[in-house]
């Protein structure tokens, strides 16, 4: 700023240098305007929550689209930012959030922060964050060390997996949780969300057997995945994939990608609850909910064409599930 003033004050004697006519007290008066005015802007839009909440703005359209809810989740991130409570945000506290939220995970937190089935916000300094813990971090509430998974065959896997899985009444119920949050990011408050790799190492639960998705860098928005696919040169549908298994159909003719997702959340988290589920099932459960975890993998087409028809498989799983564990020690 001070330098500012310098070269206002070089221009000043420059001014009059040169043009002797001109009168030294209007030439002055302007500095002095000038200056003053850059001084109050300055002071002014360093600590204004408007200017920062209008990059907000801008920032998160670019990842979660034009939704008419907006306007509630920027409100709670100018709050969060004013961590001194005074009303505004200074330049420094808006650094701080504006680092944060260049950080998907984070902007996936606040925005899905009324869901029960991911992790709570504790606390946050400069760009960094912390969350609660998630107990276990697998669905199978254990997993192969690493140097182990290679030498091992799948079939060893399995077994492993089924032996230290926990019971099933409450697999159902960790289940149970993973097709709400399904059902809860299907064009929820602030869009659509998709799961772009559906494994189990990326859901967990938490002491309470509650459903908790481990890792939301998995998931991405419907704007972030389009943004990736438009105007993608393709060769085959593979071509189309954001992330592992977020993929649309590539047109053979243009060689473009389309920018729909093609197989919907409900159809892979199914796929990943077929031997997780159907092991240990009980009997007179279990030809149904094969029927129905089978119904369920094909599902496939446009989000935007399939609501109905999505949730009522979901629905039916869910209710299926629940029926036989409710009114139970389980429950």
């Amino acid at each position: 700023m001070w330098s500012l003033g310098f070269l206002l004050t070089r221009i000043f004697f420059s001014f009059q240098s040169r043009l002797p006519g001109i009168k030294v007290k209007y030439l002055l008066v302007v500095w002095l305007g000038i200056f003053v005015g850059s001084w109050v802007a300055y002071m002014h839009y360093s600590s204004y929550s408007e200017l920062c909440r209008g990059h907000i703005c801008r920032m998160i359209i670019s990842n979660l689209g034009d939704q008419p809810s907006l306007a509630a989740l920027v409100g709670r991130i100018i709050a969060m930012a004013d961590v001194n409570r005074d009303g505004k945000v200074s330049l420094a506290e808006a650094k701080s959030v504006w680092a944060l939220l260049q950080l998907n995970e984070f902007l996936l937190m606040l925005s899905l922060h009324e869901k029960e089935h991911t992790s709570k916000l504790l606390g946050h300094c400069g760009d960094l964050f912390v969350t609660e813990k998630i107990p276990h971090t697998s669905l199978y509430g254990v997993d192969v060390p690493p140097f182990l998974q290679s030498l091992l065959p799948s079939v060893v896997h399995q077994i492993i997996h089924q032996w230290f899985a926990p019971a099933w009444p409450r697999r159902a119920k960790i289940a149970i949780g993973l097709l709400e949050f399904v059902e809860e990011i299907f064009h929820g408050t602030y869009g659509n969300f998709y799961i772009c790799e559906t494994g189990f190492k990326n859901v967990g639960y938490n002491d309470k057997y509650d459903f908790k998705m481990v890792n939301l860098r998995k998931v991405a928005t419907e704007m972030t995945i389009r943004g990736f696919l438009k105007g993608r040169h393709c060769e085959q549908n593979v071509d189309c994939t954001y992330g592992k298994d977020c993929t649309a159909t590539c047109d053979k003719l243009l060689k473009q990608c389309k920018s729909e997702v093609v197989q919907p959340n409900l159809a892979k988290v199914c796929g990943l609850l077929q031997d997780y589920l159907l092991y240990g099932a009980p009997l007179e459960l279990r030809e149904d909910l094969q029927k129905q975890l089978r119904t369920c993998m094909t599902l496939s087409g446009l989000a935007s064409q399939m609501e109905v028809h999505h949730s009522l498989v979901l629905n039916n799983l869910k209710t299926l599930l629940w029926k036989k564990i409710s009114n139970t020690k389980y429950s």
